[in-house]
C-alpha cells in the first residue's frame, strides 16, 4: 500500500501558489501557465486557502463579476483539507471523496511538501491494483 510521501516523490513535489491579494486573473495567468486546476494561497509563509476553477467558475463568472478586479482572497476556499506524507492512497481517497475536493497540500513535519490531485491517486491507485493483478496472474499460472 503507497503512501502519499511515495505517491509525491514519483510524480514530483512542485507547489503552485498565489498570495490573497494577487488578482484572479493572475491566479488563472498562472493556473493556464503551468497547467493545474488549483493554486494553493499562501501568505507568510503560510496557507490560508485555496483557488480552483470551480472557485472562479462559481464565484466570478456565474455572478457576473471581473477577474481583473477581485482579488484571490476575497474568493477563495478557506477551509483547507490536507493530508500527511505517511497517509495511505486510500485515506487520502476517502477524505476527497467524502469532503468533495480535487487538490489536497501534503505536509511532513509541518512543513508543506506538495499537492496531490484526486486524479493523481486513482492514478496510483489504478497502476497498484494492475501490479497485483499482473503477480496473481503470475503466480496462479506460474509463471
Amino acid at each position: 500500500m503507497h503512501t502519499i510521501g511515495q505517491l509525491l516523490e514519483g510524480k514530483g513535489k512542485d507547489i503552485w501558489s498565489i498570495a490573497p491579494h494577487a488578482t484572479v486573473f493572475e491566479a488563472l495567468q498562472i493556473m493556464a501557465e503551468k497547467n493545474v486546476g488549483a493554486l494553493l494561497v499562501i501568505d507568510n509563509g503560510k496557507v490560508v486557502g485555496i483557488f480552483s476553477e470551480r472557485d472562479y467558475a462559481r464565484k466570478v463568472i456565474l455572478k457576473g463579476k471581473s477577474s481583473k478586479d477581485i482579488s484571490v482572497g476575497n474568493l477563495m476556499t478557506k477551509e483547507v483539507f490536507y493530508i500527511k506524507s505517511q497517509n495511505t492512497l486510500e485515506e487520502c481517497m476517502a477524505l476527497m471523496v467524502a469532503k468533495h475536493i480535487r487538490h489536497m497540500p501534503v505536509f511532513e513535519n509541518n512543513q508543506l511538501i506538495g499537492v496531490v490531485t484526486l486524479g493523481d491517486v486513482v492514478k496510483q491507485i489504478i497502476s497498484d491494483q494492475e501490479f497485483t493483478i499482473r503477480e496473481l496472474g503470475k503466480y496462479i499460472t506460474g509463471h
